[in-house]
């Protein structure tokens, strides 16, 4: 097993996290008067059987089941989801588990942050990028008019478990779109994770828990420092300025096969990359080598010339504007990265046109 100490929690990784879980909630010494678990269909099928068999306190817990997808994280399912909490007489001495992926993550530590003021929660990632992003940092919330996170605030679960097994149950879609964040994670702050990430075959999950470790480090090094975002937190949003605005996009378009979250930030990356380029000084080597490398591990995306004035209104939105002005976090160098580069929205438009070009190059 392996543990890393977090703002106030602790983040447990082990293939036997049944064992932590039981340890953790007996050493906790609370005597929980209900337990409540949030899954999503898929969830529910692949991780809770084995959790529940093994778990004392999830024997009697009352499930609470929703849909998958980004689409699922609005205020009318945080309604539900109260209403339920209050129709089982839940009580401020109640444990809400968070059992799933980014989604049931963020919606249910919001759910459990404002039910009576705040309950206590646990979360069990069950995907790559809900175990190598959204376990560190407290963020909790949900979209609006799905703007990506509009609604929201900082509240750290008691614990996070993970057991990197449960990323086998996964598609291959969605391993990929965990790979986004840890290419993030090395690319804003560590070029040897950069330089070994280009070794090696990302989906082979032989090394996956190695991964998965570092990538965490990573970001727990950053919260730690900055837990409220007023500095170097910053550079954990390069690649998601652009590429919430696609994921925003997506959502919008009720396309059955619209972008996964990571999906949308391996476009952001390139495309910020290229902003760093044109703003922050990295080289056209770099930008060549990352640009190639998310195309190779990435399905292309075609991004209509016609849809960059709505990216841009998206845009306007973002969290990190300052006084009317895009703000970015670009790299300097591979490992580096800089926080509030003011970027004009012609030149966002033009890095738009840059990832379309590359991927037509590319596909030839």
């Amino acid at each position: 097993m392996a543990e890393i100490k977090a703002v106030d929690y602790s983040i447990f990784i082990s293939s036997d996290i049944h064992i932590d879980i039981n340890q953790f909630l007996k050493s906790n010494k609370k005597n929980y008067s209900k337990v409540f678990i949030l899954v999503d269909e898929n969830s529910l099928l692949h991780c809770y059987p084995p959790l529940v068999e093994n778990i004392d306190a999830f024997k009697d817990a009352e499930i609470f089941e929703i849909e998958s997808g980004e689409e699922n994280k609005t205020i009318e399912v945080c309604i539900q989801l109260w209403g339920a909490l209050s129709e089982y007489k839940a009580d401020r001495n109640a444990l809400f588990v968070n059992l799933g992926g980014g989604v049931i993550g963020d919606l249910g530590g919001f759910v459990a942050s404002t039910f009576k003021r705040g309950i206590d929660f646990i979360n069990i990632p069950t995907t790559l990028l809900a175990q190598v992003d959204a376990s560190i940092g407290g963020k909790v919330g949900i979209d609006l008019n799905s703007l990506k996170n509009e609604i929201g605030l900082y509240n750290n679960p008691l614990a996070v478990f993970i057991n990197s097994d449960f990323v086998n149950t996964l598609r291959i879609r969605h391993r990929k779109s965990g790979l986004a964040e840890i290419i993030k994670h090395a690319l804003i702050a560590d070029k040897m994770y950069w330089q070994k990430l280009l070794s090696l075959d990302l989906l082979e999950t032989d090394f996956l828990k190695e991964l998965i470790i570092t990538s965490l480090n990573i970001k727990n090094k950053i919260v730690l420092d900055d837990p409220n975002e007023k500095n170097i937190r910053k550079t954990l949003n390069f690649g998601h300025t652009i590429g919430h605005a696609l994921e925003t996009f997506s959502l919008e378009s009720n396309s059955p096969h619209g972008l996964l979250h990571g999906e949308a930030v391996a476009i952001g990356m390139i495309c910020e990359c290229y902003l760093s380029y044109k703003l922050c000084k990295l080289s056209k080597d770099e930008l060549k080598e990352i640009t190639e490398f998310i195309l190779r591990n990435f399905e292309p995306v075609v991004i209509d010339k016609m849809d960059s004035h709505r990216l841009i209104e998206i845009m306007k939105h973002d969290k990190k504007n300052d006084k009317g002005d895009f703000n970015f976090s670009l790299l300097s160098s591979i490992g580096t990265c800089e926080i509030n580069k003011k970027v004009s929205p012609q030149l966002i438009v033009e890095s738009l046109n840059y990832y379309s070009k590359e991927v037509k190059h590319f596909q030839i």
